[in-house]
């Protein structure tokens, strides 16, 4: 628990810097030229691209910072893994905005930021916590894929 409550708040932090990137990138384009009078599925465009970015700025974050001690692997093996892991969470916060948006007809701009950046981001921070912490930055992996020294 002394570990892990440090690095649960520094996930935090990063998720938080992450957060103001996907929210403020999402809306820009979600009321400018992804608003959905423009393109039917400009809310969805809007988050997928507004997560990619955001993906770039937590992984940073999380592998310089919340999980540093843990990166001894090759940055790029490290980056496909993260991004897998955040495309994972990237289609869960789609998800609530697809089912929202799209089934259950709530098309408000606030409707599909409470479907996304609330109810997505709770359950995709959950999932996305859950496998850095045990897959992508697990310290027993550090050596995985490097020749052994004998």
């Amino acid at each position: 628990m002394r570990t892990l409550l440090p690095q649960l708040a520094r996930f935090g932090t990063v998720g938080l810097v992450g957060l103001v990137v996907d929210v403020a990138l999402f809306n820009a384009l979600r009321l400018t030229v992804l608003a959905p009078e423009v393109i039917a599925e400009g809310p969805v465009i809007a988050k997928v691209i507004s997560t990619s970015m955001a993906i770039v700025v937590n992984w940073l974050g999380s592998r310089y910072w919340t999980f540093r001690r843990e990166q001894r692997r090759p940055a790029v093996r490290e980056a496909v893994e993260f991004a897998v892991v955040s495309i994972g969470g990237m289609f869960i916060a789609v998800g609530c905005l697809v089912i929202s948006h799209y089934v259950l007809g709530f098309t408000s701009v606030l409707a599909d930021n409470i479907a996304t950046n609330v109810v997505g981001l709770g359950l995709g921070s959950a999932f996305r916590f859950a496998l850095y912490r045990w897959w992508v930055f697990h310290p027993e992996r550090a050596d995985y894929g490097r020749p052994s020294p004998t």
